[in-house]
C-alpha cells in the first residue's frame, strides 16, 4: 500500500431550483469525500478542476484549498464538503486533481476521476409517476 494515498468519492446532484433551462443555465452541486487511505498524514493544499459542457466549452478552475479549508487528514480520517458549478448545457463532466503535501514534506497529486453532471436524467426521474 502506498504511504501517500487519498481516496476521492464524488456525488453530483442537479439543482433545478437554482437553474434556468430557458436561459441555458444549469446548476449542479457535488459532494466530495476525501479519505486518507495511506499511512502518512497529508494536507490538501490546492485544487485544479476541468469543467466541460456539452458544447465543448472547457473551464479551468484553480485555487487554494477546498471551500476555504486546507484539511490535514491523518491516516483513516476523511473530509467532506459540498461545492457547485454552473453549465450552459444540461449535461457535462468534471475532473481534476488535488495538490497535497504529506506530513514528512513529500508532495503528491491526487486525481479526481471524471464524473458526469446530468440534468436530464434527474428531471425525467422526477416526472415519472407510478
Amino acid at each position: 500500500m502506498s504511504q501517500y494515498k487519498l481516496q476521492v468519492e464524488v456525488l453530483p446532484q442537479y439543482l433545478p431550483e437554482q437553474s434556468d433551462p430557458g436561459n441555458d443555465l444549469y446548476t449542479f452541486a457535488y459532494t466530495i469525500t476525501i479519505k486518507n487511505t495511506g499511512t502518512v498524514a497529508a494536507q490538501v493544499i490546492s485544487r485544479s478542476w476541468s469543467v466541460n459542457d456539452a458544447n465543448g466549452t472547457h473551464d479551468k478552475v484553480k485555487g487554494l484549498g477546498v471551500v476555504g479549508y486546507q484539511p490535514l487528514l491523518q491516516p483513516g480520517e476523511q473530509f467532506q464538503y459540498t461545492s457547485g458549478t454552473r453549465l450552459r448545457t444540461p449535461t457535462g463532466t468534471m475532473h481534476g486533481s488535488y495538490f497535497c503535501v504529506a506530513e514528512d514534506g513529500e508532495k503528491f497529486d491526487v486525481d479526481i476521476p471524471v464524473f458526469i453532471l446530468d440534468a436530464l436524467s434527474s428531471e425525467s426521474g422526477k416526472r415519472n409517476l407510478h
